[in-house]
């Protein structure tokens, strides 16, 4: 259950990542209001999840998935640009945590 709680959180990242995009610098109110919602839930679920996951594998997964994600959401919906080195830098984290969680 805890990895479960982990996934969400990270993902719930992601939305507060990209949330802040969309704030304006906290001067749209709903994008706010959404965006610290996320940010607290997903504090809330790592907070959890660690509970019972080891803290340096739990975070770095849900770092992970959070920059990956956030830039996944990047390139798809906001059209942002991706380099090949830009890919293989996200390559590396992706095999950074998939190494942390073998271990």
């Amino acid at each position: 259950m805890a990895w479960v709680l982990l996934i969400i959180a990270g993902l719930l990242e992601v939305g507060w990542a990209v949330g802040l995009k969309f704030t304006e610098g906290f001067t749209h109110l709903t994008a706010s209001i959404a965006t610290v919602a996320a940010m607290i839930a997903s504090m809330a679920l790592l907070g959890v999840a660690v509970r019972t996951l080891p803290i340096g594998t739990a975070y770095a997964v849900w770092t992970g998935i959070g920059t990956v994600g956030t830039v996944l959401v990047g390139v798809i919906l906001l059209k942002e640009s991706m380099s090949p080195l830009q890919l293989a830098c996200i390559a590396l984290i992706v095999t950074g945590i998939a190494g942390l969680k073998a271990l």
